[in-house]
C-alpha cells in the first residue's frame, strides 16, 4: 500500500526558503520513493506559489517551475480558496493541475494522510 504525505505550505513563495524546501523534499520523495503519494495544500502566503507566469532572475530557483514538477510527477496541489479570496487572487491564472479548494478538503486530505509536514 502506498504512503501519503500531506504537505501544508504556508509561506509565499519567495521571501522565505520554507516553500522552496518543501518542494525540495517532495520532489526528492518522488524521485527517490516513487511510491509515496504526495499532496500539497497552499494556505497563507503560499497560494501565491501557484500562479503561472512567474519570472524569476537567471540562476534563481523558480516555485512555478518546482510546483509543475510535482504535479506532473502525479503530484495533488490544492489551494485554500479563504487564502486566494483574501489576496485577490482567485480569478488569476494558476498553475495546471492546481485547484482552488476548501478547508473540508484540507481536512479530508489531514484523516487520509499517512504524514503530515507543515512548512
Amino acid at each position: 500500500m502506498a504512503t501519503t504525505l500531506l504537505f501544508i505550505l504556508n509561506d509565499g513563495a519567495y521571501g522565505s526558503e520554507k516553500t522552496y524546501n518543501a518542494l525540495r523534499l517532495a520532489m526528492a520523495l518522488q524521485k527517490d520513493q516513487p511510491e509515496v503519494e504526495v499532496r500539497m495544500f497552499l494556505m497563507a502566503d503560499a497560494v501565491t506559489a501557484a500562479l503561472s507566469s512567474q519570472n524569476t532572475p537567471q540562476g534563481y530557483y523558480n516555485i512555478e517551475r518546482m510546483l509543475t514538477s510535482v504535479i506532473n510527477k502525479a503530484g495533488r496541489v490544492r489551494l485554500c480558496g479563504t487564502c486566494c479570496e483574501a489576496r485577490g487572487i482567485k480569478s488569476l491564472s494558476l498553475l495546471e493541475g492546481a485547484e482552488v479548494s476548501t478547508m473540508s478538503q484540507l481536512a479530508q486530505w489531514t484523516v487520509e494522510s499517512d504524514k503530515v509536514l507543515v512548512f
